[in-house]
C-alpha cells in the first residue's frame, strides 16, 4: 500500500492563534464554533491569516457486489444513471455546488456500466463493481492498493489546480452496507444498531439487509486487520476515498467529512493513519441509521443536523458556508487595541 507522511499540525503557533481570537472585538468565546473552526483551521494552514481556496468537491462512484442480494432499496442500474445527471447538473450535489462555488469532478471508480468517452468523467475505474463479500473479499490486495494510489493522484491534481479545502462524496448502490461492515468492524458497535434503511428500505427490508449482513461476518475468514477489513467488505469508492482523504492530509488541506459513508471512510482512514482526523472538519450528523453513533465513536462533534442522508458530499458542501465564515471572522474582524475598544471579557 502507498505510505503518506500525514503529520499532527505543529501546535507552535496555536497559543498566537488563541489570542487573535480571543482579543477580536468581541466576548472570549461568544462565537461558539467559528472560534473552535479557526483555531483548527489556522492550526492546519500554520497561519494566523487562513485562507479558503479554490474548494472542490470529489464524488468516486462504483457498484457493490452486495445489491446481489437485496440490500438496497435501489437497484443497481441507479448508479450509473444518476452519474449521467450529475453530468447534466441536475443532482442535489449539483446545486449546492454552484451555490457555494465548488469545483464538481465525478470519478469512475468502479461502476458496472461503459461510460462514453469525453463527456466529463474521469476514468479511474479499477474493476466493474466489487465481488460479493457474502461469499468472498469484495477486491484483492492489489485493488485495494490502486484504489488508494488513484484516489491519492486526484487529491494532487486538486492541490496543484489552487485547491486547499476539499470534500468528498460517492454514488454507489449499497454502500451503506459497506459502511456498516466497516462501522462494526471498526468501532464495536453491534452491526444492528450500524444497519439503516439507506435509499429507502422499509422495516422488513432493513431486517432483510441485517441478516445479510451478519451472514457476511459471520463467513468472514480474514487475518482482522484494518487493511483486510477495508478490502474485505469496503467499496472501491470509498477505499478510493480513502486515498484521498490521506493525500489531502499529507498536503495539509482541510477536508469536509460527508455523512455516513464518508464519516466511515475517515474513520477507515484514521485506522492507517490516526493524524488525518485533524485535518478533518466533519459538516453534518445525517438521518442514516448509525451515523450519529459513529461519530460519537470517532468524538466528534458535527456542524449541522439537517435529516440528510443523500451523499454525494452535499451535507459537507451545506455546512461549508460556517467554515468561511470561520475564516472570516480571523481576517474581517476588528481588534480590541486598534479598535480603541476597552476588553469586556
Amino acid at each position: 500500500m502507498k505510505t503518506f507522511q500525514i503529520t499532527k499540525p505543529d501546535e507552535a503557533i496555536q497559543q498566537a492563534l488563541i489570542d487573535k481570537i480571543n482579543n477580536l472585538t468581541k466576548p472570549k468565546g461568544s462565537l461558539g464554533r467559528l472560534e473552535e473552526l479557526a483555531l483548527q483551521i489556522g492550526l492546519i494552514q500554520q497561519t494566523l491569516s487562513p485562507e479558503l481556496k479554490h474548494p472542490q468537491n470529489i464524488l468516486f462512484a462504483a457498484d457493490h457486489g452486495i445489491v446481489d442480494e437485496g440490500v438496497s432499496f435501489s437497484p443497481k442500474e441507479i448508479t450509473w444513471q444518476q452519474i449521467s445527471n450529475f453530468l447534466h447538473g441536475g443532482a442535489g450535489i449539483n446545486f449546492l455546488c454552484r451555490q457555494h462555488g465548488f469545483v464538481l469532478k465525478i470519478v469512475d471508480a468502479g461502476v458496472d456500466y461503459d461510460f462514453p468517452l469525453g463527456k466529463g468523467i474521469i476514468d479511474m475505474k479499477v474493476r466493474k463493481g466489487t465481488r460479493n463479500y457474502l461469499h468472498e473479499a469484495a477486491m484483492t490486495i492489489e485493488e485495494m492498493d490502486l484504489c488508494i494510489d488513484r484516489g491519492a493522484e486526484i487529491v494532487r491534481q486538486s492541490y496543484a489546480e489552487g485547491c486547499n479545502v476539499i470534500s468528498f462524496g460517492e454514488m454507489g448502490i449499497a454502500n451503506t452496507s459497506s459502511s456498516s461492515m466497516w462501522m462494526t468492524c471498526f468501532t464495536g458497535i453491534p452491526l444492528e444498531k450500524c444497519v439503516g434503511a439507506g435509499s429507502g428500505l422499509n422495516t422488513a427490508g432493513v431486517q432483510h439487509k441485517y441478516r445479510i449482513l451478519q451472514q457476511a461476518l459471520d463467513n468472514y475468514c480474514g487475518d482482522h486487520s484494518d487493511e483486510d477489513i477495508i478490502r474485505y467488505f469496503g467499496g472501491l469508492e470509498m477505499v478510493m476515498a480513502i486515498g484521498g482523504m490521506l493525500q489531502a492530509a499529507e498536503l495539509k488541506m482541510t477536508i469536509l467529512v460527508d455523512g455516513f459513508i464518508m464519516t466511515n471512510c475517515i474513520l477507515a482512514a484514521s485506522k492507517l493513519y490516526p493524524e488525518v482526523l485533524d485535518y478533518a472538519v466533519f459538516g453534518h450528523q445525517g438521518d442514516e441509521t448509525g451515523h450519529k453513533l459513529v461519530l460519537n465513536a470517532i468524538g466528534v462533534k458535527p456542524l449541522l443536523d439537517l435529516g440528510l442522508r443523500l451523499g454525494e458530499g452535499t451535507g459537507a458542501i451545506c455546512a461549508y458556508p460556517i467554515i468561511d465564515s470561520a475564516v472570516r471572522m480571523m481576517n474581517e474582524m476588528d481588534n480590541f487595541a486598534h479598535a480603541a475598544i476597552t476588553k469586556y471579557f
